[in-house]
């Protein structure tokens, strides 16, 4: 079995979508999958709750001590939009970041399957994602002080206020 798995983003990378992505690498990690290619040509944007998942995943399943040849998460192509939201947020080291031709031996053939999220199961991985880009890199703090907060009352209100 080929250990690497490719993901194909289109459009917009964002809170909506983080959690289907989130659960398709764990899912294929479960697998036995070592290595993640995100290829980005035609992503348009990346919101911070997407971006703080990824940085996440990239922290919790590689050290990042790591060469970047060798981290788990690979991003390809990146478009310079999404290039300079990742550098303006300081992440950028957590991944191995390539342009170019993707190898023969691997297809970007995974599809996320979307799966309705509750609010506050919305809430919560929107604020862990916050919160990692302020552990990352302390500068974001100023960013996303209010957003975390909110995410954190959100997360933690009774659902039948929602």
């Amino acid at each position: 079995m080929n250990d690497t798995v490719c993901v194909r983003i289109s459009g917009r990378a964002n809170f909506s979508s983080s959690g289907d992505f989130k659960k398709l690498v764990l899912r294929m990690m479960k697998e036995g999958r070592k290595r993640f290619i995100v290829e980005l040509s035609e992503c348009l944007t990346m919101d911070s709750t997407f971006l703080g998942m990824l940085a996440g995943l990239g922290m919790s399943h590689g050290d990042p001590s790591m060469p970047p040849g060798e981290r788990p998460i690979e991003l390809l192509n990146p478009t310079e939009r999404v290039t300079d939201s990742i550098d303006n947020l300081g992440v950028l080291d957590c991944f191995h970041v390539v342009s170019g031709e993707m190898s023969d031996d691997v297809q970007c053939d995974q599809k996320m399957e979307h799966e309705e999220s509750s609010k506050r199961e919305t809430a919560r991985e929107c604020l862990a994602a916050h919160e990692l880009l302020m552990e990352i890199n302390p500068e974001n703090e100023a960013k996303f002080k209010d957003v975390v907060k909110y995410f954190a009352e959100e997360a933690n209100r009774p659902d039948e206020e929602k």
